[in-house]
């Protein structure tokens, strides 16, 4: 693997020089579009999916102290976790459209941690899916016996999963990590092999099981006394939700990831707009970790109903003080009648 010298590379933003009055205006606009988006996720997605994400768990590890242990609730209990760690390493964008500080090593390190929940959301639902497509197989399957051992299956996934990061951390770069630089999860100044393999085994490849996981599921026929294609969607909507919400959001993403590759490969930093997009792709990968968690909170089965109690208590509680406070002031006014 050749070493590659990326010190010439910069943001167009920090380095480009003003030509004209209609540049200055739109670098202002671009600025305030990057300011306005990072401090709506921040307000609203970032509280809302930690909350799902925190009621997922707390659910989830309350049925695996009652026994109820499910091959689904244990993988989408990891992916869960997988997304949390996404949403606490997407603090990084806080300082838009400025960018953090860092050491080539500490910007390294963010991004191996953060590489290793993005991997991992991807892979785990990858077997999530995969998970739900068998349970319409034979249940005597090699494959099918083997994804009912969720610790094993969480396992593997990890080791891969952590391999890759590894990988990608090597990347970065080799050299200059006492340099600072501006820092970014996925950092401008890696090597341009970090974007295609991240492409490659972050969204191609998964992506790519999904495709075939769906089309397995649309033409293969039901075996008899499995339930039908329509049924079976009904019964893990959250499930194909997120896995729509999920490629949608990561496809922009990883276009922008290439778009940016293929501008190192020619030696140029791009424009202001080409950095305005894909810190607008960032955010929206951000906003899809948050997004899966609700969309599992509120369509998942045991989690669903688990919120339903909650508000059936919370609605019977609340009728309860009501009812009492007007036998009280029912009380109070006969005694002052009399």
């Amino acid at each position: 693997m050749t070493s590659h010298n990326m010190t010439w590379i910069s943001y167009p933003s920090k380095s480009q020089p003003f030509t004209s009055q209609e540049e200055i205006e739109a670098f202002i606009a671009s600025q305030n579009i990057i300011s306005r988006l990072m401090h709506c996720y921040i307000a609203f997605f970032v509280p809302t999916g930690l909350t799902a994400g925190i009621c997922i768990l707390i659910i989830f590890i309350k049925n695996y102290l009652q026994n109820r242990r499910q091959t689904l609730d244990s993988l989408l209990l990891h992916f869960t976790i997988s997304n949390i760690i996404m949403i606490f390493f997407s603090f990084t964008v806080i300082t838009r459209p400025d960018y953090l500080t860092a050491t080539h090593l500490a910007c390294s390190v963010l991004s191996f941690f953060f590489n290793l929940g993005y991997f991992n959301s991807q892979y785990i639902f990858v077997l999530t899916l995969l998970t739900l497509l068998l349970e319409r197989l034979p249940p005597r399957t090699a494959l099918c016996k083997t994804t009912q051992r969720p610790i094993l299956c969480v396992g593997f996934v990890l080791a891969y999963t952590f391999c890759l990061s590894l990988t990608e951390a090597v990347l970065v770069g080799t050299d200059n990590y006492q340099l600072e630089a501006r820092c970014q999860l996925d950092p401008l100044f890696a090597w341009p092999e970090y974007e295609i393999v991240k492409f490659t085994f972050g969204f191609g490849i998964p992506s790519l099981l999904q495709i075939l996981c769906f089309t397995f599921l649309l033409a293969k026929e039901a075996p008899a006394g499995a339930p039908g294609l329509q049924q079976h969607i009904r019964a893990y909507p959250a499930v194909y939700v997120t896995s729509v919400t999920m490629f949608i959001c990561r496809l922009f993403y990883n276009i922008m990831v290439l778009f940016r590759t293929t501008l190192k490969l020619q030696r140029s930093i791009g424009t202001r707009e080409n950095e305005l997009v894909m810190n607008i792709a960032e955010i929206v990968l951000f906003c899809e970790s948050c997004a899966s968690l609700v969309v599992i909170l509120c369509f998942h089965k045991p989690c669903k109903d688990e919120v339903l109690k909650v508000l059936q208590k919370c609605r019977r509680q609340t009728s309860a003080d009501n009812h009492l406070e007007i036998s009280e002031a029912a009380t109070t006014h006969q005694s002052g009648s009399q």
